[in-house]
């Protein structure tokens, strides 16, 4: 070799432990978020969780003397309360799914048919008729079959519920909540001449 030339020797074996090896619990506790942005909102929506007495205080509830602060009242409780208001939405969808028993059924039989593809594909793939399927196709066909499913147990439906009911309920709370900075009693409102 001339010295102008050199070659680099890039081989090893790097051991790490299989993904198919591992249980379910080290699955879990090996889950990290590798994405920062998403770490971060997970962090500021944890720490941004107001109490819940507070949230609840039904001494702070009043309506509005007017029109005139409610967009500002709106948008200062939704800001203040973003948290809680993510966990009123969750508990809206629980509720929901507990309610629909063939809801339930569905998400379960879903649940249960990628639960068994992640059994069979540990040991040997799936072949149909000669041609081995992949994991990712295997899901879309589950998803395939299980939309009838879904559509027979009214999960547009429960959608379009769970939307409607936490905006009704965000809306409702965020506009009868009055801050403690809030002054609406020394508001002082101009009248005609």
């Amino acid at each position: 070799m001339d010295k102008h030339s050199s070659a680099v020797n890039l081989e090893g074996n790097i051991d790490t432990p299989s993904f198919e090896n591992q249980t379910v619990k080290q699955r879990i506790m090996a889950f990290t978020l590798s994405n920062t942005n998403a770490r971060e909102w997970f962090a500021r929506t944890r720490e941004g969780i107001r109490p819940w007495g507070e949230f609840i205080n039904t001494k702070r509830f009043q309506t509005p003397k007017s029109v005139a602060p409610l967009p500002k009242r709106i948008v200062k409780n939704i800001e203040h309360f973003q948290s809680n208001y993510l966990f009123v939405f969750i508990g809206l969808v629980v509720f929901c799914i507990l309610t629909s028993p063939m809801l339930l059924v569905a998400i379960a039989a879903c649940l249960g048919a990628c639960y068994i593809i992640n059994l069979k594909n540990r040991d040997n793939k799936l072949k149909i008729m000669g041609r081995e399927l992949t994991v990712a196709q295997q899901y879309s066909v589950v998803g395939l079959c299980s939309f009838p499913l879904f559509w027979l147990a009214g999960a547009g439906s429960a959608v379009f519920w769970v939307i409607g009911a936490s905006f009704f309920v965000i809306m409702l709370h965020a506009s009868f909540y009055t801050g403690g900075e809030e002054g609406e009693a020394f508001d002082l409102e101009m009248e005609p001449v």
